[in-house]
């Protein structure tokens, strides 16, 4: 397991995040468990795990371990709470955020558009901003798109399991996912991504559950309505609101540019 060597910075965000230099001479956005926030660190962990599965643009992650004595060096860590193990996603050098662009000409990774909507729609992220999504130079008119920061699917950082049995059911207000729209080609691609993610293992849910650890507070009964929670949006709503994205947000979209 990988070790900190340095602390840079606190960034932005509600969700105090930590840049930190680690012994693989990289530096990771780190996330503490915190009180008031208490799921943050499993909606990170089950959102990463699912889309890397689904071959979605999400930078590298893993579950790290920071040391008290590294922690006290450090007043901005010295006062989190010291779960034994963090989240640290590895952070992309020399982008921009959504709202740092003005324009995209293009976008070098367009056929994981669709799949990144509706991974959200099946998380129920209502969080994706313009500051959630990172935009890297590719090609002097193109930029390659990451998604960072799922601290808030299950439409909440500090949902509960009565929360989990009743997500929303409902069109999300995303500006960005207006943008990633008007690059998808073709209406398929939503349908191809529906069934990646409709076929993927229960199996493989109920593992990436069961890994979340023991002192991010996440109790068993939590464990089992996350699952349960992610296999019925898939099968019962996620088609649902594809169709209803596709009529009021993508057809709209391309109706306009004929």
């Amino acid at each position: 397991m990988i070790k900190p060597v340095a602390y840079k910075k606190t960034l932005e965000g509600k969700s105090n995040a930590h840049l930190l230099t680690f012994d693989d001479g990289r530096d990771y956005v780190v996330k503490y468990f915190q009180p008031g926030f208490e799921k943050t660190l499993a909606n990170e962990w089950v959102a990463y795990c699912l889309a890397r599965y689904l071959g979605l643009p999400i930078p590298f992650a893993q579950l790290v371990e920071i040391p008290q004595e590294f922690s006290s060096q450090y007043p901005e860590l010295s006062q989190m709470t010291q779960t034994q193990f963090q989240f640290a996603s590895l952070y992309v050098p020399d982008c921009f955020d959504g709202h740092q662009v003005t324009e995209v000409p293009a976008i070098s990774n367009k056929e994981n558009l669709a799949g990144v909507i509706l991974f959200d729609y099946w998380m129920c992220n209502r969080d994706r901003t313009r500051k959630n999504i990172i935009l890297c130079d590719d090609t002097p008119n193109s930029y390659r798109l990451w998604i960072i920061d799922h601290a808030e699917i299950f439409a909440s950082y500090n949902w509960t399991q009565e929360d989990l049995e009743s997500l929303p059911i409902t069109i999300l207000k995303s500006a960005t996912h207006q943008i990633m729209a008007c690059f998808i080609d073709s209406e398929q691609d939503f349908s191809e991504q529906l069934e990646i993610i409709q076929t993927l293992p229960i199996h493989l849910i109920e593992e990436i559950v069961a890994l979340i650890p023991e002192d991010w507070q996440v109790t068993s009964e939590e464990r089992k309505a996350i699952v349960s929670s992610l296999v019925i949006r898939r099968k019962k709503i996620l088609k649902k609101l594809m169709e209803r994205f596709i009529k009021r947000v993508y057809r709209p979209i391309h109706e306009q540019e004929k």
